[in-house]
């Protein structure tokens, strides 16, 4: 058992969710989407999203489909072309 495995499952039995397991495939989407949001937000955001998803997934949504909104949310900015928000706010400016 790794280092990783051990802790996991140290932090279930603590918390009392031993029902809840975590296999590499959620593993990978929660790292992955703590690495979207720490480098498309910020670094404090990955924590805090994660912990968000988590709340989300207690309620009852999926895994995958929360992270994949909160990615989809993280990368939008950068899909944007320069400029693109700045221009939309101008040409509101001048239609008044």
């Amino acid at each position: 058992m790794t280092e990783l495995s051990t802790w996991l499952d140290t932090v279930s039995d603590e918390l009392g969710i031993t029902d809840v397991e975590l296999d590499n495939n959620s593993i990978h989407t929660l790292l992955d989407l703590a690495r979207d949001s720490a480098h498309e937000v910020e670094r404090l955001a990955a924590p805090l999203t994660t912990y968000l998803v988590g709340m989300a997934v207690g309620r009852g949504e999926s895994l995958g489909a929360a992270a994949a909104k909160v990615t989809a949310l993280a990368l939008r900015d950068r899909e944007k072309p320069e400029g693109r928000e700045t221009e939309g706010r101008e040409a509101e400016g001048r239609e008044a």
